[in-house]
């Protein structure tokens, strides 16, 4: 079942130093996914200035569970980087997954 992740950035002082700091492990946790065929796409959502304040992800795991078993070990989670993450069902289109 694929997912769209739209994960927010915390909005304190501390937020970019977060994602710096986690930003390895977490890239490291997204290619395994990538390999495994659960990360499917993903995009830096930015504000006006070009900032850095999100990240919009499509995944694909057997069930929502499995989702939420990925998201409690994600280190952008355990680092507090995404400070709010919202989850919708959605569907790949079989063209844009050549």
């Amino acid at each position: 079942m694929q997912f769209l992740v739209t994960a927010y950035d915390g909005t304190d002082e501390g937020a970019l130093d977060r994602r710096l700091a986690a930003r390895d492990k977490h890239m490291e946790l997204v290619n395994i996914m990538h390999k495994e065929g659960k990360f499917l796409y993903a995009a830096a959502i930015l504000n006006e200035s070009e900032k850095m304040i999100g990240s919009t992800l499509i995944v694909d795991f057997p069930a929502r569970a499995d989702l939420d078993e990925w998201l409690e070990k994600e280190p952008y989670v355990m680092a507090e980087v995404w400070k709010r993450v919202e989850v919708k069902a959605c569907k790949v289109p079989p063209l844009f997954l050549k």
